[in-house]
């Protein structure tokens, strides 16, 4: 699946960018991991990116606070020097709402429902 313009892609990306911003954590890390396995380069470490945001929020949910912050920061650092790749994300903007998240996290800032990560198309 490393076309990314096939339509196998583009249905499995939506489908995962759907259940990521619904917050369905799980689910998305699972649909992200069917298209993280069959990616090469940047492309590949943007969604392993994604996925380890995803698990970290499924970390956070379960008040696994520790691990949120460990796989929010791999996540983050894994997309923020790769955030002009086209992938149809608004790359950039993720990173910014990644950071003042992790931010948060560290600082104990209690959360609002403006933290939780979103993934915009462009």
């Amino acid at each position: 699946m490393n076309d990314l313009t096939s339509k196998e892609f583009i249905d499995s990306f939506d489908i995962a960018l759907k259940l990521f911003n619904s917050q369905q954590w799980y689910e998305a890390h699972d649909a992200f991991e069917d298209i993280w396995n069959g990616l090469y380069g940047d492309e590949r470490q943007i969604v392993q990116g994604i996925l380890q945001v995803s698990v970290s929020q499924f970390h956070l949910n379960k008040g696994n606070l520790n691990g949120a912050m460990i796989l929010l920061g791999e996540g983050l650092g894994r997309i923020k020097y790769r955030s002009s790749v086209d992938l149809g994300l608004d790359l950039s903007l993720f990173c910014i709402s990644l950071e003042s998240l992790l931010n948060k996290l560290q600082t104990n800032t209690p959360l609002t429902k403006n933290d939780i990560p979103v993934l915009k198309k462009i």
